[in-house]
């Protein structure tokens, strides 16, 4: 029996059941077990508690074999690499948008200035800001039932959160604008998960890398390579989006290729950068790494570097979008 390790949320228990199902239909028998994180037992926001939160008790239960998988929400793992595990499958990503959940069926468009609206990612925050419609943005936490009743209570206007996420709970159906990555960058590797497995488990990463899809894996690595090279020590409003793309060589023959869109935006959303590229799947690392340094030297460092006026911020591990808690 393979025990997957996952949160006890809806959303985290729907992306892990999903996972159970795909091995269940190869054969290979599962079950959820639920383990606790701090994250789930505070409401104080991320940065407050720390960069991980949400991935450190599951690495935990992997580590000391009280769970042989653990599912995650590919964007809020760390960039740095752990020797102990290793992600043996991506499984086939969902919709990478970002939803806007208003209230009176509005879009982004028709909120009117000074609206109250929900997110505490720095990468929407920004976006918002820089679109200059006069919103009220505020901080937001909980699972995706408490986001959504904020605003069906009236206590906010509107919230944004990842589409992939209603998606996969069932919710499409509170979705009143669904915005499209050339306005509004995802974060790296947002509707992605991660199966996640002790690196010494041969046999396991056999099994699970059977629901592997490597056309995600390409999209994420180029992404979040871009996040890496991107970091500034500390949360930052950096956006990517990449894809794996069919085009014809100088020969007429059709190849598969990876295209990615990168963004780096000022926290107040006084300033956007964007870049892209486009190169081969094998080269995914190197040309989200290729989008970051573009994107560097258009002035992204200064940037996505907050001022810190207490003294310089502390180095940690960076995440594609802290401050999310899930894919939401």
């Amino acid at each position: 029996m393979i025990r997957i390790g996952t949160r006890g949320s809806l959303l985290a228990t729907t992306q892990a059941g999903t996972v159970r199902d795909e091995l269940r239909a190869l054969g290979h028998e599962a079950e959820l077990v639920i383990v606790e994180t701090a994250g789930d037992r505070s409401q104080a926001p991320v940065a407050t508690i720390g960069v991980g939160v949400f991935t450190s008790a599951l690495r935990d239960a992997l580590a000391d074999g009280r769970i042989d998988v653990a599912v995650h929400s590919y964007k809020d793992l760390p960039t740095a690499a752990d020797p102990r595990f290793l992600i043996a499958a991506v499984p086939p990503r969902a919709d990478v948008r970002d939803a806007l959940v208003a209230r009176d069926g509005l879009v982004l468009g028709q909120l009117p200035a000074g609206s109250v609206i929900g997110t505490s990612a720095p990468r929407r925050v920004a976006q918002l800001e820089a679109l200059g419609l006069g919103l009220t943005v505020v901080p937001l936490r909980g699972n995706l039932d408490t986001r959504l009743r904020k605003v069906t209570d009236g206590e906010l206007d509107a919230v944004v959160v990842a589409r992939a996420g209603l998606e996969r709970i069932g919710r499409l159906d509170a979705i009143t604008e669904s915005l499209e990555p050339s306005q509004f960058v995802p974060a790296p590797a947002q509707g992605a998960l991660a199966v996640e497995v002790r690196s010494d488990d041969a046999e396991l990463i056999r099994l699970v890398a059977e629901i592997d899809d490597p056309a995600t894996r390409a999209a994420v690595a180029a992404e979040r390579a871009l996040l890496v090279e991107l970091e500034a020590g500390c949360t930052a409003p950096v956006g990517a989006i990449a894809e794996v793309v069919e085009s014809l060589d100088d020969d007429g023959r059709i190849v598969e290729e990876l295209s990615i869109r990168g963004m780096a935006a000022a926290f107040d959303g006084s300033d956007v950068l964007k870049a892209s590229a486009v190169a081969a799947v094998a080269d995914a690392e190197k040309v989200g790494a290729a989008v970051a340094r573009e994107l560097l030297d258009l002035g992204a460092r200064e940037l996505v570097t907050p001022t810190e006026p207490s003294g310089p911020a502390e180095r940690v591990p960076a995440t594609a979008e802290q401050g999310s808690g899930s894919d939401v």
